[in-house]
């Protein structure tokens, strides 16, 4: 009897057990949702650095296909037709620069001229009056000069009008001659600068061709880096024609006012010749 009721004690306390471990394991998950952030907070909380300062670098990347890459490796006739369009470049930017510069000198020795010339009290005092060196100093003395020694048995057959005349006439073709000195360059490079830069690229694209061929791939990084690089010589020559031929327009628009005013001052000297022949 006794081992029965121990037997049955045991089995009840068993089950009692078995129906208690479902609900301690599911307080034990309960809570352990709640203290994990605590416990996860606190570590977290002591590890946390102090904020650093932002800094930025500034990255550079080199450009394998720039101009530095065309010179570096392009042959002998790549960095020759190079160098012809930079030197083409230099000359006409030395042309637009000192051509403007005498330009604007002789409108500015016009104005004198108007001002002081024809007003001084004798063409000796007028020419004194002129600026030495300059364009209307030269017609006016050799104007002069021809008024004075018309003789001589070469040009005893020429009146001293025809004489005055073409005397003065040379020498407004000489200051004309002058100034349109280095528009012929100007005319040249703005012609001929494209189709030079157009061999460039040409010669560019049939050695990247070339290379290509070789080595046997065909790739978008083969194909467009060299042919780009050819592209250049093209865009190079643009760049040299445009500056040459606006430069040629407008400077060929300012010689011809310019030496409107330079014809205007040798008639009016021409009659002033005559006139003072007259009066002797």
């Amino acid at each position: 009897m006794t081992n029965r009721l121990s037997s049955m004690f045991a089995a009840l306390t068993l089950a009692a057990t078995l129906v208690a471990l479902p609900h301690a394991a599911s307080a034990q998950a309960a809570s352990a949702p709640e203290a994990a952030p605590a416990t996860a907070a606190a570590p977290a909380a002591a590890a946390a650095p102090a904020p650093l300062a932002a800094t930025t670098h500034k990255e550079t990347v080199d450009n394998p296909y720039g101009l530095q890459a065309l010179w570096a490796q392009g042959d002998f006739v790549a960095k020759g037709t190079l160098i012809i369009l930079v030197l083409m470049s230099l000359g006409s930017w030395y042309i637009l620069v000192t051509k403007l510069y005498e330009s604007i000198k002789i409108a500015n020795e016009a104005k004198n001229a108007r001002a002081t010339f024809f007003k001084a009290g004798s063409l000796q005092e007028g020419v004194k009056k002129l600026k030495e060196g300059s364009a209307f100093r030269f017609i006016a003395e050799t104007g002069i000069d021809a008024g004075e020694h018309h003789e001589g048995a070469l040009t005893e057959n020429i009146d001293r009008n025809t004489w005055v005349t073409m005397s003065v006439q040379r020498s407004v073709e000489e200051v004309q001659s002058r100034l349109q000195d280095g528009l012929a360059f100007l005319a040249t490079v703005g012609s001929t600068a494209p189709f030079i830069g157009l061999f460039g690229t040409v010669w560019g694209i049939l050695n990247a061709l070339t290379a290509i061929g070789i080595a046997g791939q065909a790739s978008i990084d083969k194909v467009a880096g060299p042919v780009g690089e050819a592209l250049l010589m093209t865009a190079i020559g643009l760049a040299v024609a445009v500056p040459a031929v606006l430069g040629y327009n407008w400077l060929v628009r300012r010689n011809k006012v310019t030496l409107d005013s330079v014809r205007g001052f040798a008639a009016d000297l021409h009659g002033v010749l005559m006139g003072a022949k007259a009066a002797r």
